[in-house]
């Protein structure tokens, strides 16, 4: 919920001067940190399997608001960029979502060649984020697992170095 907020809240509208490849780039470079993050949290769990869920939601959440984001400026910057004059925040999170779930109601559909690449681009990390995403997550809870069967916090144990 506080991602969803942030997408609302957010200024979007000032940032229509600045680079939408640049801000994709850095919104991409901010989910892959944070993906990173989570799998290490998920290894330093003491009991990693109750964990997987939500760390997969939040960056597929993530992964969404910064593609709607990223409509949502191109409508902006170009009217020529969607078959619509200007998305909202809304529309734009429902076109993401159209996108990624490959329902494509053809409602609202990328007109500019532009468009078309950025579109394209998110129907590829869909499958990376997806395929990735959830192989990344599950496999460091079994990492975790394996590295720490009795569910011991491994903040508090011994140095494996020093034994």
């Amino acid at each position: 919920m506080v991602l969803i907020a942030l997408y609302y809240l957010a200024p979007l509208d000032e940032l229509t001067g600045v680079s939408l490849l640049v801000s994709l780039i850095i919104g991409l470079l901010v989910l892959a940190a944070m993906t990173a993050y989570q799998v290490w949290a998920i290894l330093r769990a003491a009991h990693p399997g109750s964990v997987p869920s939500r760390p997969l939601a939040t960056t597929v959440l993530l992964f969404l608001l910064l593609f709607a984001a990223t409509y949502f400026l191109m409508s902006h910057t170009s009217s020529s960029n969607f078959n619509v004059h200007a998305l909202t925040r809304t529309d734009s999170i429902y076109f993401t979502v159209t996108v990624f779930a490959t329902v494509g109601f053809g409602d609202i559909s990328p007109a500019s060649q532009v468009a078309r690449l950025v579109v394209t681009a998110q129907m590829i990390f869909n499958l990376i984020v997806l395929g990735l995403g959830v192989s990344l997550i599950v496999g460091a809870v079994q990492q975790a697992r394996q590295d720490n069967p009795d569910g011991r916090n491994r903040k508090l144990a011994p140095d494996r170095a020093s034994a």
